[in-house]
Formats: C-alpha cells, structure tokens, sequence
C-alpha cells in the first residue's frame, strides 16, 4: 500500500496448542481441551441499555409456574437429570455457557409437555448437544453422550429427540441464562469495589467470575430456584461471592448489593433473600461433603459463613 502500511485480512488470535508434534490421534484428543479462541471483551456492548435487554427478555424464557409448582413438589428426579448435565459437561470439558443452556432447554421443555421421555438421561443429553452447538464452535458429538449414559440410548435415538426439542420449542433455543447477565453486573459493579491489595483488577474480576458462576450452577441444579428470574440468580451468586471472599469492608459491600439491586430491578431485601438461599445452599453441599468428619468441624461450617469455592468439584452433589 501506498504511504507504508501494511494491513493484513489474517486472523491473528494465537492459541497455546500443547501437542503440535504429536501424531492425529494425540492432537485429536486435544481438541476438546483446547482453548476455544475468544474475542476480546468489548465495553461497548455492556452497560445499562445491554442489561434493560436482557431483562426485558428473561421473561419470555422463564417455565410455567405450573411446571415450578409441580417440580418443586417432587424435586428430586428433575435434580438428578440436572446433576447429570453437569457431571458431563464438566467431563467433556464444554463451555461455562453450555450447563445453564441445556438445564434452561430441558426445563422449558418439561414445562411445555409436562411429561418426561422415556429416557430422562436421552432427555438431558438432547438438551446438552442444542446447546454445545448453539455456544461451541467445537461442539460435543452424539456419541459422546450415548457414552456418558453408557448407551442407555443410541445416536439415532438421541437425534430424534433433538427434533422434538426443537420442534416444542419451536427453535427458540437461545434463552437467557443467568451467565448472561454476570458479565454486565460485573463490568458494573466492578468500578465500585477496585481493590487496592496485591490482586490485579483483572485477577479480582476473574476470580469473583469463577466463584459466581460456580455459584449459579449450583442454583441450577436446586429446584429451590428454579422459579426464580436468571437475573436475580446472577445478581444474588455476585452478591455471595463478593461477600464469600471477604476482602471487602462492609460499607463498601452494602453499597455494591444495593448497585446490584438495582441493576436486576429488585428490592434490596429481595435480593438479600436470595443471597442467603444460596449461601444456605452451599452450606448444606459442603456440609454433606464433610460427612465424615468430627461432629466439631459439623457445627463450626454452620456457624460461620463459607467462602465461595473455586471450582465445582469442591461442591459434593
């Protein structure tokens, strides 16, 4: 070119493949635990008019309170195919976004049909595999999932009632999940809570991520919340993770809740409610993880609120 730039229509994005002088089979057993290139984050497309949106249309994903009613009267088989999703798509390594997806997609489903398959587990996977190629550029193959249910049901099968998914849903597939919503309140929030410590801000926003979307997992898999707006869920896991790490004085804290309070549109009291369902929540899944343990160490995890965990595996479901 003229003036001597020089402009390139190449992707450059670089991606730390461990595994490049291996052979096909090696790099092919890669592939999925790989990091999937990811554009940057863009400020431009977060602030409040991005969340007035997605609130406006959380509505419109959220199941039938008849199905909420029924569900949460016998909770524990719709918990179980739930657990079961998670268990996968933490094996086959699948993006954060595809668990809430699938759960979303199987209960809107139930919701509509208020009936289950034959194969609850065909059910779930056929949720798992909308969502893998609905988020995932390398999505998870059918017979992964026959796998992982150890063929309680073949590829044919499971194929099948994709169909039937997308056909009661009328492919309207790309619900709004509370993940959604946890970039934003955390661009938002953020500005208020810089730390001041040894941590980056990009370590901090990093690790209060990682907590609050362990944190709406877990609200996933119990009915206790299944009523509740993606929203509220999301706002409520940020509240307890930022409270969970405790490296915030408590006026500072109290101000970033009400911030969150207002950017899902709640009462404050609302969302403290919910926050301390979801602390309840985790103090039950550790508490049942410690089962073992002396009667002493029992009673000091009730008395004294826990710290978020950082990865799922620490919850026993």
């Amino acid at each position: 070119m003229e003036g001597g730039m020089s402009v390139s229509l190449w992707c450059e994005e670089v991606e730390d493949v461990h595994g490049q002088d291996q052979g096909p089979t090696e790099a092919k057993n890669l592939i999925r635990c790989s990091p999937q290139v990811r554009a940057t984050w863009d400020p431009t497309v977060s602030g409040h008019r991005v969340i007035q949106r997605l609130l406006h249309m959380e509505e419109r994903y959220m199941p039938s309170m008849l199905y909420v009613t029924l569900i949460q009267r016998d909770p524990e088989r719709r918990e179980e195919l739930a657990k079961w999703a998670l268990e996968v798509c933490c094996e086959c390594g699948c993006d954060e976004a595809v668990f809430p997806l699938s759960v979303s997609l199987m209960d809107r489903f139930l919701s509509v049909s208020l009936s289950v398959p034959v194969s609850p587990y065909c059910l779930a996977a056929g949720c798992i595999l909308i969502a893998s190629k609905l988020t995932e550029c390398d999505n998870i193959t059918a017979d992964t999932l026959c796998a992982a249910a150890e063929y309680s049901f073949q590829p044919c099968n499971l194929r099948e009632l994709e169909r039937l998914i997308l056909a009661t849903l009328r492919w309207d597939t790309a619900a709004v999940t509370p993940q959604d919503f946890l970039p934003h309140f955390l661009a938002s929030v953020g500005q208020q809570g810089r730390g001041t410590g040894e941590e980056s801000e990009e370590e901090r926003l990093s690790t209060l991520r990682r907590h609050s979307d362990t944190l709406a997992a877990m609200c996933a898999c119990d009915s206790r919340f299944l009523g509740a707006p993606p929203s509220l869920v999301a706002a409520a896991s940020l509240n307890c993770a930022l409270r969970g790490l405790g490296n915030k004085r408590l006026p500072q804290l109290a101000l970033m809740s009400e911030a969150l309070a207002e950017l899902c549109q709640t009462d404050l009291a609302v969302l403290q409610c919910y926050s301390e369902m979801i602390e309840h929540a985790l103090r039950q899944r550790l508490r049942s993880g410690h089962q073992q343990g002396p009667m002493e160490k029992d009673e000091e995890v009730e008395n004294e609120r826990p710290g978020t965990p950082t990865d799922m595996r620490e919850i026993d479901f």
